[in-house]
């Protein structure tokens, strides 16, 4: 499955009864709660990696994905507008990209 397809089952899902989809219903909870469920996992992702437990990092980036997506989702902002961004970056190097940034 690509970020793509996974964006396309959010959206879908954040149509649903919040009683039948977790994602209805952390939508349903407004953007904040998205962004705080996203915080979390990235938070849960962190310790995995500092502790070297590669079965849990993998399964924490998976939940840290899914909530990105969702968080998104309760913002209305495509993931088509992160891949251009991205794309955008890619065509300077990391330093020349980040001191860009800094008038952001």
């Amino acid at each position: 499955m690509t970020l793509e397809e996974l964006a396309k089952t959010v959206a879908k899902r954040a149509k649903a009864d919040p009683e039948d989809s977790w994602t209805a219903r952390l939508i349903a909870k407004g953007p904040e709660k998205c962004a705080e469920k996203f915080g979390e996992e990235a938070i849960e992702a962190i310790i995995e990696a500092a502790k070297g437990n590669r079965a849990g990092l993998t399964a924490e980036a998976a939940d840290v994905l899914f909530h990105f997506l969702v968080m998104l989702e309760a913002r209305k902002v495509p993931l088509s507008d992160v891949m251009d961004e991205l794309a955008k970056r890619q065509k300077r190097s990391g330093l020349a990209e980040k001191a860009a940034r800094k008038g952001l």
